[in-house]
């Protein structure tokens, strides 16, 4: 695979990230500015939000959990050339599925759906390094 092919799932997480960091942006001046919330209320860091803000701030926050493990994973996978096309399909998957659950929360925040977005997607990761992980091992030692 190409190197493009392998990362272009990660700038697609990426580019997710930074829309999110916006939307939040955006959710926080909204309320800010329509007085549903107000500075000295949030100057320590409180969850003091509106509900869509804190959506916004929730969903944002989720971009540093799981997907960490993909960045990493993709890392690895550059590094030892072991990303084939199994692996970008798995990857496209993963990023589709971060997209999905980032949708549900920020509308709907329907939980059961929301849920079974994240575990899809979660349970795609989780093949990806098991994957990689019988790939490593399968591979001859090479000093």
């Amino acid at each position: 695979m190409t190197v493009q092919a392998i990362l272009a799932p990660v700038f697609a997480q990426v580019f997710l990230t930074f829309a999110l960091l916006f939307w939040l942006g955006r959710a926080r001046l909204d309320a800010v500015q329509g007085g549903a919330a107000k500075g000295r209320d949030l100057a320590m860091g409180q969850r003091n939000w509106p509900a869509p803000a804190q959506q916004a701030a929730n969903t944002f926050s989720h971009q540093f959990e799981i997907p960490v493990l993909f960045y990493v994973l993709v890392g690895f996978a550059l590094a030892t050339r072991k990303a084939d096309l199994l692996f970008v399909v798995l990857a496209w998957v993963f990023v589709a599925s971060r997209f999905v659950h980032a949708g549900i929360y920020l509308t709907s925040n329907h939980v059961p759906y929301r849920f079974q977005a994240y575990t899809a997607g979660t349970l795609v990761l989780l093949a990806m390094w098991i994957v990689f992980a019988v790939r490593i091992f399968a591979s001859p030692i090479v000093p």
